[in-house]
């Protein structure tokens, strides 16, 4: 490489380190922001569209918005408006937007370790096989090398029962490998019109999705952490051990609620056979994590079942995964606060250890901040649209949270309500963690104490 080009790179190392240590929350920021407007650019072409016209700024920046920040809600039939040009920027993006988000939440984690402690940082620092913040090659690698073979993976699942269906090997292969990657990331982007109703009683279809979209959504940290000690639980650390139970439970009990709630609904579950309904709901019970896939059309669920999947999709995934919400680890914190309240405990502890308070202020802080850019954006979409609520609140929460279920109002929503959601995927993708991040930087320490005294509460 010339010294040019050397010098170049070095100077882009120093600037990354220096930002992941003084802002990395802006660092995160600026780099989604600056992927969401080239993505944009590229799917304003003429060529990226099926009818070779200039797809209009609002469809393309919302579309962009949704492949980087891999949340999957659309304004326009995917599989039909974009050309094949169109479908590889949406699934590089996809690609690179979930690759963003392990790596960023990653280096985020790295940040706040290294303002807390010498020891929590070499905790970080063995997890990520990084010693400098801006040394994050090594960790972009591994980012790299896990998700990609766990798509491979997916997408070889995938390919011959495709082939079943007819389709040519170009075509399947397409298709899996479309599926695999939009599965893993979490994005719920389909490259067919039909998207997955077809394979609405097809276990080998839907199983692998299900897998891929439930192991992207544990996160970078945990898939490594369980990697390394697949054999031995106990050696798990606590962000694992609280992330693979919460994301477990939430599974089990969505998918038993979904298929309680909809189990006589005409226009979803009650047409299925008994091996169908049991697929059907297992698939409904994992999306809403994430995912954003559908096999049944979500806009004729019954108003009980949205609530549910609202809940479901403002509590997402695990934390540094290509899931959203406000992640399954900072319910589980708030949970185990309330428990030990109950009991009297000091200490809030879990799996043999003591969570500290700060990661329980940090934990309702986060969910605060989001409950209020969910009613915030609810307000606005119900003033321009004059839509009915639970609509709107499903995909205001959807939005947030990257799931991309819909209930079919996106497409019709004006300009303006497009916007709206568009920056709140964008929040959504990036806000949680770095306001997570900074929270925990901000440790501010103080000589004089004020004496205590207890508000009543309740």
């Amino acid at each position: 490489m010339p010294r040019g080009g050397a010098g170049l790179l070095q100077r882009g190392r120093e600037y990354v380190d220096r930002s992941a240590r003084q802002s990395p929350a802006r660092l995160a920021l600026g780099i989604f922001a600056a992927v969401i407007a080239l993505v944009t650019l590229l799917l304003e072409a003429p060529w990226a569209t099926a009818s070779g016209t200039r797809a209009p700024f609002a469809d393309a920046l919302f579309t962009a918005a949704s492949a980087t920040t891999v949340t999957g809600l659309t304004v326009v039939p995917t599989g039909e408006f974009w050309s094949p040009y169109g479908l590889v920027v949406i699934l590089v993006a996809i690609k690179v937007g979930g690759l963003g988000v392990m790596t960023l939440a990653s280096l985020l984690g790295a940040a706040v370790s290294r303002r807390i402690g010498l020891t929590q940082r070499l905790l970080v620092s063995s997890e990520t096989k990084t010693t400098r913040l801006g040394e994050v090659g090594s960790l972009v690698r591994t980012v790299i090398v896990t998700s990609t073979v766990l798509e491979v993976v997916i997408a070889l699942a995938l390919l011959p029962r495709l082939l079943m269906y007819g389709q040519g090997l170009g075509e399947a292969a397409w298709h899996a490998v479309f599926y695999s990657v939009s599965a893993f990331n979490n994005a719920g982007f389909v490259p067919t019109p039909e998207g997955l109703a077809p394979f609405v009683s097809d276990w080998w279809v839907l199983l692998p999705i299900i897998v891929g979209v439930f192991i992207g959504s544990l996160g970078f940290p945990v898939i490594l952490n369980v990697a390394r000690h697949l054999r031995e639980p106990r050696r798990w650390n606590l962000h694992s051990k609280l992330t693979i139970t919460t994301s477990l439970a939430l599974v089990v009990a969505g998918s038993l609620l979904v298929a309680a709630f909809e189990w006589t609904n005409p226009a979803t579950f009650h047409p299925l056979n008994g091996n169908a309904t049991a697929l059907a709901s297992l698939f409904a019970g994992v999306m809403p994590r994430s995912g954003g896939f559908s096999t049944v059309d979500v806009s004729q669920m019954h108003e009980g079942t949205w609530l549910l999947m609202d809940a479901l999709m403002f509590v997402g995934g695990g934390s540094a995964s290509t899931a959203g919400g406000i992640k399954v680890t900072t319910l589980a914190v708030m949970l185990l606060a309330i428990v030990a309240e109950a009991r009297g405990d000091r200490d809030v502890e879990a799996y043999g250890r003591r969570i500290p308070r700060e990661a329980l202020q940090v934990a309702i802080a986060v969910s605060l901040v989001s409950a209020t850019l969910v009613l915030v954006s609810s307000l606005l979409l119900l003033a321009m649209t004059g839509l009915s609520l639970d609509r709107v609140l499903f995909e205001v929460i959807s939005a947030f949270a990257t799931c991309g279920l819909s209930t079919g109002i996106t497409a019709d929503l004006p300009d303006a309500g497009k916007y709206v959601l568009t920056v709140l995927m964008f929040v959504g993708r990036t806000g949680t963690m770095t306001l997570a991040a900074a929270l925990a930087l901000r440790n501010r320490r103080r000589v004089i104490r004020l004496p205590e005294e207890r508000p009543i509460i309740g």
